[in-house]
């Protein structure tokens, strides 16, 4: 069933918890202190079945000016909003400052909800609801149906209940889509079981079993357990409110405003691009003042860096730049809140545009392009500007959370886009990777420059190994990334992919005629010095070869398997080691056993030469040394 989350709002003591009492019969004043006092100070919460059977979950927030802080964390997960006015004092100063919030973060279904009837005569109601009236106008709630209720006598809440119910089936649900991300707005320990974390989920869903990351920390957990409306269940889904057991954590671990999400779907971040919007009651702001940000149920300190102007003015928008305090973590489209430092009141809020900026130059219209069409660019636009100039790869799922994109338009853009040549689609290793279409083809490029330019410089090699490679021109992707890039190149016809090198497709692991001749007369020598090799240096010399290509050679004919090193400077012939093992192994048949001097003698070289390759042979696991002899080795038997 779609999730619903109902929020209250107003000033204090205008009898918000009573509603709720009336409404679903339970008194989210849990605290003593708000029981003692007869006022809200920490977020309520509670469940409703409305007309029809749907559910629905209540946030009731606190309404004295002291307390904004936690009413703020209890607002940002609101479907709908009920915005309570006392009948019998009509709007007040948090009733205005309400109503600012919820149009800053455009909760735009709600309900006005006039209380305690009971207490006034019709002319005074009168009179209350033309000044509300007149207070909503230019607002989102302007024209909000307004129901008259007494939480004493029950007037009006079955009328409350059928308008909730009706107003629900507009409300637009959130998207159960991708991954999960539920910012914590309360945090407790149950016995037996651990920490758990409750909030509202505003996408994707959270199950048992699911490996979960807390944010901005990056710690990582595991749900244990998930309870909607009091219930266990397996899952529960964007739109609901979930209290979620995560394993192996402390409640110190995760304060309120930390947000629960899928491993690896945010990053955290030092600084946010955004529209902010001043409101009209608001003093001036002045670049670089210092205020308090609320996103999500996060309260941040930071910096107002103004990008088109020095101040400004009340009731004015602008672009500009957060400099945080302490990481955030969010993701475009996300709105929020913004209060002075001191003395604290609401002033302004809006929406984020780009959670990875970079610092930006004020007064420069090329950034300020840039900010807008983030904000207002189509999907194409979005992805290409966020791969464009990035040396990097990226997951569809990093691509959605940069964007703001669900999950269906960045899968349907980046199809489109690849089809056109603006995006590169790299599969490999379990991930799909993303960049650029230009940057691939400058890739392309410069690793064809670097790979023929080593061919010519090393003829003999079979190719630039991989390794390097990264080093010298890739070592912002991590492994994977980079195994993908290759890959891809591979498939392409780019390059050709070997085990540990790439190399040009066309080059061919073989010597032109001037060198093979050097190479044939080192071959011939060592071939026909069988079991008496020259000295490598000695032998290179003889056919030509200078100090650059010597060990060059050297290295193409240990690779190909012509020479095998049996010690320093001792490297015989396959040919002849073939042989000797074959001598060695009727030896074998007919004494089985050998010492150097045999073996000296039947290969017919000197001593120098038969104890390293006995030695070799021992390696190789040919013969096995007992004492002063050898017998069979694993590989004999």
């Amino acid at each position: 069933m779609k999730g619903l989350i109902i929020g209250t709002a107003g000033h204090v003591d205008h009898g918000k918890t009573m509603l709720v009492k009336a409404l679903t019969g339970l008194d989210t004043d849990r605290l003593k202190e708000e029981q003692e006092r007869g006022i809200s100070i920490e977020l309520g919460f509670a469940f409703l079945t409305l007309p029809g059977g749907r559910k629905a979950g209540i946030v009731d927030v606190p309404g004295h000016e002291r307390f904004i802080k936690n009413m703020l964390a209890g607002v940002g997960g609101m479907d709908m909003v009920m915005l309570v006015i006392a009948a019998d004092e009509g709007v007040m100063p948090q009733t205005r400052e309400h109503m600012d919030i919820i149009q800053l973060l455009q909760v735009t279904h709600g309900i006005v909800v006039l209380t305690k009837v009971d207490m006034v005569d019709q002319d005074w109601l009168a009179l209350v609801k033309e000044e509300v009236t007149g207070f909503l106008k230019d607002t989102v709630l302007e024209g909000a149906p307004l129901v008259e209720v007494s939480s004493v006598t029950g007037s009006g809440i079955d009328r409350l209940k059928q308008l909730l119910a009706l107003m629900a089936d507009k409300v637009e649900s959130r998207s159960v889509e991708g991954p999960m991300r539920l910012p914590v707005d309360r945090v407790f320990s149950v016995t037996g079981f651990g920490t758990v974390v409750t909030g509202t989920l505003i996408s994707g869903s959270a199950g048992i079993g699911d490996s979960v990351e807390i944010m901005p920390g990056r710690i990582t957990s595991r749900i244990r357990n998930v309870h909607v409306h009091g219930q266990k269940v397996e899952r529960a889904v964007a739109g609901q409110r979930a209290a979620v057991n995560v394993a192996g954590l402390e409640v110190e671990q995760i304060p309120r405003g930390s947000v629960v999400a899928a491993v690896g779907y945010l990053k955290p971040t030092y600084r946010l691009d955004v529209r902010l919007h001043l409101l009209n009651a608001a003093k001036v702001l002045k670049n670089r003042a210092r205020v308090r940000l609320y996103l999500g149920t996060a309260e941040l300190f930071g910096r107002v860096i103004l990008l088109q102007e020095d101040d400004l003015e009340p009731g004015k928008w602008t672009y500009a730049q957060l400099e945080l305090e302490e990481k955030a973590v969010a993701l475009r489209g996300d709105r929020f809140v913004m209060r002075s430092y001191s003395p604290m009141r609401t002033i302004g809020g809006g929406s984020i545009i780009d959670t990875r900026p970079g610092k930006h130059k004020r007064f420069r219209e090329d950034v300020i392009e840039a900010i807008a069409t983030k904000e207002r660019g189509t999907p194409e636009e979005l992805v290409q500007q966020m791969l464009k100039g990035k040396a990097a790869m990226f997951t569809a799922g990093e691509i959605c959370a940069a964007t703001g994109l669900n999950e269906s338009e960045t899968g349907k853009t980046l199809k489109d886009l690849e089809h056109s040549g603006a995006v590169c689609h790299m599969e490999g290793e379990g991930a799909g990777y993303y960049s650029d279409g230009d940057l691939y083809r400058k890739w392309t490029q410069e690793v064809m420059a670097i790979i023929q330019g080593y061919h010519r410089e090393y003829p003999l090699r079979q190719g630039y190994p991989k390794e390097e490679l990264r080093s010298r021109k890739f070592s912002g992707l991590n492994s994977k990334q980079f195994q993908s890039l290759i890959q891809y190149m591979d498939s392409a016809g780019v390059i050709t992919s070997g085990a540990t090198t790439v190399s040009d497709p066309g080059f061919r692991w073989e010597p032109g005629s001037e060198l093979k001749e050097k190479l044939d007369i080192v071959e011939s020598s060592y071939r026909d010095s069988a079991m008496q090799p020259p000295p490598w240096n000695e032998m290179a010399s003889k056919a030509g070869m200078d100090d650059k290509l010597a060990p060059e050679a050297l290295h193409f004919f240990i690779r190909k398997g012509i020479l095998v090193k049996v010690t320093e400077d001792i490297y015989f012939h396959q040919r002849a080691l073939d042989e000797a093992r074959e001598k060695v192994s009727n030896f074998f048949r007919s004494k089985g056993e050998i010492t150097v001097g045999e073996a000296r003698d039947l290969f017919n070289t000197s001593r120098k030469y038969a104890l390293p390759l006995m030695e070799y042979f021992d390696r190789e696991k040919i013969t096995r040394r007992e004492g002063d002899v050898r017998v069979p080795g694993r590989e004999l038997k």
